[in-house]
């Protein structure tokens, strides 16, 4: 079995459900909230743990009221992640879900995005596969940290850039380009990023019930149809979706296996409340 290194965030989610998204200046009651751990690099992690995959969750915990109230809940999940405590607060993600279950997340981000080199220089990459990466910590001033170990590491890249790739400095989405990273794409995002660059690697869409698509770099598409479910609330359908995918390649898994273990997940994640199969 492949080592995967999830890079990336753990943040407190407030999850928001209304009967609609406010316009400017309307008063909205709310039907209820609630608290649950997120972030997508904590996401992508428990969906591997809970596939049976080998990884190492590589995201700061940081201080305040939202990262001790990480701190004491991470505990409880056995999520293997590094110990990184930097002294800066963390920050948050206000998911507001409506009626279909659709989500929009309003963030703050804070030490949960930011990343030092000495924390890198501490990691041994012959210990890993496979990497993964998500877009929302590479629009951040330290995404040059993150790269620079990726350059040396030599390992496989699964890149999430998410719907925010419009915010990643140029010179950083090209370095992140050069690895020739595999893409996790919805089909939104695909409609939109395949149009503005030049791809060289293979890349998933996904497309909710609908299914997924495996694209390899010769063009050969592996397809695999969704499963239908009463839908809850999307939030952590796609990294579930992804973290699963890595887990079963990294057992060895064919393409279609591991897509189709993929959307079972990803269909049993948005038919329950907040990023979670059960």
């Amino acid at each position: 079995m492949k080592k995967i290194l999830v890079i990336g965030s753990t943040c407190l989610d407030v999850i928001i459900r209304t009967p609609k998204i406010p316009v400017s200046r309307e008063d909205v009651n709310i039907d209820n909230q609630s608290f649950a751990l997120g972030g997508c690099a904590f996401n992508v992690a428990r969906a591997i743990d809970y596939s049976g995959g080998d990884y190492l969750l590589f995201s700061p915990i940081g201080t305040g009221i939202f990262g001790d109230y990480i701190k004491n809940e991470i505990k409880k999940t056995g999520i293997k992640r590094a110990d990184l405590y930097p002294d800066e607060p963390n920050g948050s993600c206000y998911c507001i879900v409506e009626p279909n279950g659709e989500r929009s997340f309003l963030c703050e981000h804070g030490a949960e995005y930011w990343f030092k080199k000495e924390w890198f220089d501490s990691l041994d990459p012959s210990e890993f596969a496979y990497a993964y990466i998500c877009g929302l910590e590479m629009e951040e001033d330290t995404a040059p940290v993150v790269l620079d170990f990726l350059e040396k590491a030599n390992l496989q890249v699964f890149f999430a850039p998410g719907p925010r790739m419009h915010s990643i400095k140029k010179e950083v989405l090209d370095r992140i380009i050069a690895l020739k990273p595999i893409l996790h794409l919805n089909k939104d995002e695909a409609a939109y990023y395949l149009k503005e660059r030049d791809f060289v690697n293979d890349y998933i869409v996904t497309d909710g019930e609908k299914g997924a698509t495996y694209v390899h770099l010769d063009g050969k598409e592996e397809f695999c149809p969704g499963e239908k479910v009463k839908v809850v609330d999307t939030i952590g359908a796609g990294d579930f979706h992804i973290g699963t995918f890595l887990a079963e390649r990294s057992k060895g898994m064919d393409v279609l296996t591991a897509l189709r273990k993929a959307n079972h997940i990803s269909a049993k994640v948005v038919s329950h409340e907040g990023a979670s199969p059960e």
